[in-house]
């Protein structure tokens, strides 16, 4: 590839320039603006023809070589810098200043803004569900600080957290759009699947600076008063990702006014593994589908979608909170109110990325438009909050403003549906402003005096093919045709000639055309001008603004968990100080939205006398939907909202674990079974007498007496020494004997039916162990071969049989298998006899020794 070349004099001033600015943008493309194009030069323009798929030109020579050369319509250009930033690169905007008429040499340009897949506000670019979240990593011993910035959203927090298996599963959670980090801080394989990484020098995260930045940005002494003072790391990332973002916004960032610290003591844990298997919002396949967000989220706004997917993928312990939520919940549902406030929500949009953008002064018209179409919905808001009796519905009310006096200025000052950019003007309405009507009022009127000059003109020179046009580059004329153009009065001046017409100018046309075209550049000036004094005044009100468009999303969820309540038969759950875990009639959530039959319910008991269940049955009897419902309506109650079930008493829990199906990390080095017994060491390792275990099939990516052996004692653990609710779901019909051995621990199993070597599943969970787990019958109804499945139950009724036997004759246990890693330490009768020299023992001492060495092997 063509590098940039580094000796600037041997090239024209506007290369000079160009590269100039992209010295200070190495990493990144320079989308450098030329008229009515963003161009792209060098390896800049190779890479963007690659990505873009546009043809890659050259643009003259400099310095003595072609210049590689890639362009797009800047009219378009948010289309492409979107595809640009979805491949993870970023975009450096430089626009011109300055007229090229008036300029000498090349026009001056700056950069205004670097577009980066963390710092997204533009509208076209964002996904409207999900939070777009830029966050920075300082580690310090065992400690790993985060910081985390929502630029579309306002949002700034931080947290700390031990250890890389915690960091992974907050990366999980938070899902970054772009990460920094130190690149002296060691994250081993944590950030090896993670997109967006920039690494950033060390004195990035500077504690002093970083300590400095964030008083400065929010106008204060100190930060005692956000409870950060303990948080080394985490202010360091801090320090980095503000000025990060800053840099790359050319902003101060007023939106970005609170400093929120999120304790992982306050929020059900969820390590990565977790996440993946309960599919909260993205399934196993990465897709959106069949996943618990898409069953519960029917918000009317895209705030209030975000809000609850933070709220899936971070439910609480906090009991005071989950009950005011739920009783915002039960008077929205009981009165039937969820359907007026949906109506009323539905206009209301994303007021909370609106105001993003105009903090950012980027608002577009439409974004005005819909802002103001937001405001004048808060008054009937307002009135259908009325009569209730919950208290958080009554601090939501109080929160959301009704801004009159906003409402009706836009509503003077924008026009419906105006244009997407200002650039072209059309957007102020007429009335707003006198002198932009006296302004437009000259150009608008243009045509009708043009009409009439030229009826005019033709009497008074008897000139009938007479025409008064314009275009952009000669302005007005009167233009006539070759023959007659010798007939033109002497006051008209030759401006054009062309093949078969002659132009003409007169002093009267003259004098208007400098007065209807700078008419209409000052209208449009003055029309930029009124729309970012629009900008300011609003930009003015916003704190108030933004407290009511979060609250705004918070009611939009509430009324969409009453909704749902209502809709798929959801109960408010009992939410017990005590751990327990009592759902009647419990159901899947998502199993049950994508079945066409009835889904068959289930209870679930577990207390502190009935701590483990070993659950037995057939493959696809209903195992995992059985375990994977217990943690999802328990994860469902830990957020506030109804489940679904007849009735739930709901222990809050600390933590929620899952360690099911078979995965790989061959990336990572890490083989199935490695990641198997890698979740199973993380659940032993953290697991508390206050957390939920899910365990599917451990052990069973090894040989058979590995895996039951790993099987029972990892059971046996997290029943005698753990004490953790646990599921835990086993084919090694072994383990339903650990009832015998431990009080706490009961067997369970899905039924079902077999009739003429054919299964039908009950999916009905029942008391004691499973009496076969019907694999023929499973793999017969999979597709298998009949005369495979024939072979098989032969050679299962030969294993069968062998084993019978063998008991009978009670022979020897089959061979041991070898450990690779166990070592056998010598027998003390060994030593000794390695230590006996036969030549100088007497007859009578051989005969000693011998009698001693065989009383040590007894």
């Amino acid at each position: 590839m063509t590098s940039q070349p580094g000796n600037l004099s041997n090239h024209t001033p506007m290369m000079q320039q160009y590269l100039r600015i992209k010295a200070n943008h190495p990493n990144q493309l320079v989308f450098y603006r030329m008229g009515d194009f963003y161009e792209l030069f060098y390896d800049d323009a190779k890479k963007a023809a690659a990505l873009l798929d546009i043809s890659l030109t050259a643009r003259g020579k400099s310095g003595g070589d072609p210049i590689p050369m890639a362009g797009v319509p800047y009219h378009a250009a948010e289309n492409y810098i979107a595809r640009i930033v979805r491949a993870g690169e970023s975009v450096v905007i430089c626009e011109q200043f300055g007229d090229p008429a008036t300029s000498k040499g090349p026009v001056e340009r700056k950069v205004v803004r670097i577009v980066t897949p963390g710092t997204l506000s533009d509208e076209a670019l964002l996904d409207e569900a999900r939070d777009n979240l830029l966050v920075a990593l300082h580690g310090q011993d065992e400690t790993i600080g985060l910081a985390i910035m929502d630029i579309s959203g306002g949002r700034f927090s931080l947290s700390e957290v031990k250890g890389e298996e915690a960091l992974a599963s907050e990366l999980e959670r938070l899902k970054p759009a772009e990460i920094l980090y130190n690149e002296e801080s060691l994250f081993g394989q944590t950030l090896s699947h993670c997109k967006g990484l920039r690494p950033q020098a060390p004195w990035h995260f500077d504690y002093e600076s970083a300590e400095r930045q964030l008083c400065q940005q929010f106008n204060v002494q100190d930060l005692s008063g956000f409870g950060c003072d303990h948080l080394t790391t985490a202010l360091c990332a801090a320090g980095c990702l503000l000025q990060y973002a800053k840099d790359t916004q050319r902003n101060n960032l007023p939106h970005i006014r609170r400093l929120q610290i999120e304790q992982r003591s306050e929020s059900v844990l969820l390590d990565a593994a977790t996440r993946r298997n309960l599919e909260l919002d993205i399934n196993l396949a990465g897709g959106k589908e069949n996943t618990l967000a898409s069953v519960i989220d029917k918000c009317r706004t895209p705030m209030g979608s975000r809000l609850l997917r933070r709220w899936l993928n971070r439910p609480l312990r906090a009991r005071d909170t989950l009950l005011a939520r739920q009783g915002a919940i039960r008077w929205l549902k009981d009165n039937y109110q969820y359907e007026t406030l949906g109506a009323t929500l539905r206009q209301i949009g994303d007021t909370e990325r609106i105001l993003s953008r105009v903090a950012l002064r980027s608002a577009r018209p439409r974004d005005l438009e819909r802002l103001k179409h937001a405001l004048h919905a808060l008054p009937e808001l307002q009135s259908q909050l009325q009569g209730h009796d919950a208290p958080r519905l009554a601090e939501l009310a109080d929160t959301i403003s009704t801004f009159q006096n906003l409402a009706n200025l836009l509503s003077r000052a924008v026009i419906d549906n105006p244009p997407v950019v200002i650039r072209d003007g059309g957007v102020i309405a007429e009335g707003y402003d006198d002198e932009l009507d006296e302004l437009r009022g000259i150009s608008e009127n243009a045509g009708a005096y043009l009409v009439e000059l030229e009826s005019r003109e033709r009497e008074r020179t008897g000139i009938q093919t007479l025409k008064v046009g314009y275009n952009r580059v000669h302005g007005y004329f009167i233009e006539i045709s070759k023959g007659q153009a010798d007939q033109a009065p002497a006051d008209y001046i030759r401006r054009q000639t062309l093949k078969n017409n002659e132009r003409f100018i007169t002093p009267e046309l003259k004098e208007f055309e400098d007065k209807a075209l700078s008419a209409k550049s000052r209208a449009l000036a003055r029309e930029k001008a009124l729309y970012e004094e629009l900008i300011e005044i609003l930009a003015q009100h916003l704190p108030e603004l933004q407290d009511s468009a979060a609250a705004t999303a918070e009611l939009d969820v509430l009324n969409n968990l009453a909704e749902r309540a209502d809709s798929l038969n959801y109960i408010a759950p009992a939410l017990s100080e005590e751990p327990q875990l009592q759902i009647r009639a419990g159901r899947h959530p998502v199993v049950e939205a994508v079945m066409s039959e009835p889904f068959v319910p289930n209870d679930l008991l577990l207390d502190n006398e009935r701590r483990m269940l070993i659950i037995t049955g057939p493959n696809m009897g209903g195992k995992s939907t059985y375990m994977r419902q217990a943690a999802l309506i328990t994860l469902l109650a830990h957020i506030g909202s109804y489940v679904p079930a007849d009735s739930a008493t709901i222990g809050l829990v600390d933590r929620i674990f899952t360690r099911m199906g078979s995965s790989d990390d061959l990336a990572g080095g890490r083989s199935t079974f490695m990641v198997e017994m890698t979740e199973t060491a993380n659940i032993l390792n953290n697991a508390s007498d206050r957390s939920l275990v899910l365990m599917d099939e451990v052990g069973r990516g090894t040989s058979t007496f590995d895996g039951l052996s790993l099987a029972w004692a990892a059971a046996d653990y997290l029943a005698r020494q753990v004490n953790a609710f646990t599921l835990f779901a086993t084919h090694y019909f072994e383990l339903t004997n650990l009832p015998e051995q431990l009080p706490n621990v009961f067997n369970v199993h899905l039924t079902a039916v077999e009739h003429n070597d054919h299964i039908v599943f009950m999916h009905e969970v029942q008391d004691g162990p499973a009496s076969q787990s019907y694999g023929l019958q499973v793999a017969q109804l999979a597709g298998v071969p009949g005369h495979v499945i024939q072979d098989a139950r032969q050679r299962l009724i030969q294993l069968e049989q062998g084993a019978t036997a063998e008991k009978q004759q009670q022979s020897p246990p089959p061979p041991t298998q070898n450990d690779l890693f166990f070592s056998y330490a010598p027998h003390p009768a060994i030593d000794q006899l390695e230590q006996l020299d036969p030549d100088e023992l007497t007859p009578r001492q051989a005969l000693d020794a011998l009698y001693a060495l065989k009383q040590r092997l007894k």
